[in-house]
């Protein structure tokens, strides 16, 4: 793939700015979205000019609308690499937060357009914490890049790793397994919650459809869909 970059200084939504406006393998990249969206009913907070904050237009080839989830894995995957350029381990918090440690480093919004039974377009949006030294929302755990290392990183060269390393993870035959492994909290005990109440669990599986496989502590099994069960993740 050959990106082409647009540099924007301000959107309500990148996503939604490449789905008026995208053509080809296009990246757009803002300094500042108005109303940038996480999953959900979920914000993203960023300040101006101190984040990377862009989306990706990508035309997958041949990937069923049941298998759209291999787009969400590789993206993760190609995010926790770029990122360990720069500090590591990177994990990706089920379905596809990345994580530092306890503390939530990116976030990643994932829209498709279909054509029959399969992907036609995917506009993939993207924020993550490079610079900024303050959040001011009530995020329980970000974190930014700068904060980790210690210094200032460009951002330029954050995004163009990942653009080098995205192509790549699209066509990788263990992407499923490199997703898998570096799973937020894949081994032990972990508290979660779902419509009926709190619970501790151990991930068991991340199935092909995208479900979260968890086993209680009591053995029993749970499978989850997107938005169905939450980590409990307490504030720092």
């Amino acid at each position: 793939m050959d990106f082409r970059v647009v540099h924007i200084d301000e959107t309500d939504s990148t996503n939604h700015w490449l789905w008026e406006n995208g053509v080809g393998d296009m990246v757009v990249v803002a300094d500042y979205q108005t109303t940038g969206r996480g999953c959900g009913t979920n914000t993203w907070e960023s300040a101006r000019g101190k984040n990377l904050l862009f989306s990706v237009l990508l035309h997958p080839q041949d990937i069923p609308a049941n298998r759209q989830f291999l787009v969400s894995e590789a993206v993760s995957v190609a995010l926790c690499e770029a990122l360990e350029q720069y500090a590591a381990p990177m994990e990706i918090k089920w379905p596809n937060d990345i994580y530092y440690g306890e503390k939530k480093l990116c976030g990643i919004l994932i829209e498709h357009r279909l054509q029959g039974n399969v992907i036609k377009d995917s506009v993939v949006g993207i924020g993550i914490n490079v610079n900024q030294e303050v959040f001011v929302s009530d995020a329980p755990n970000p974190v930014s890049l700068r904060q980790i290392v210690g210094h200032e990183i460009d951002r330029e060269r954050l995004l163009h790793a990942f653009l080098q390393i995205l192509p790549e993870a699209l066509q990788r035959e263990r992407l499923a397994a490199d997703y898998r492994q570096r799973l937020f909290r894949r081994e032990g005990l972990h508290r979660y919650e779902d419509a009926v109440g709190g619970f501790e669990a151990t991930i068991d599986d991340v199935l092909e459809d995208g479900r979260l496989q968890l086993v209680d502590a009591d053995g029993h099994q749970r499978i989850y869909a997107f938005k169905e069960v939450k980590f409990i993740i307490e504030s720092q």
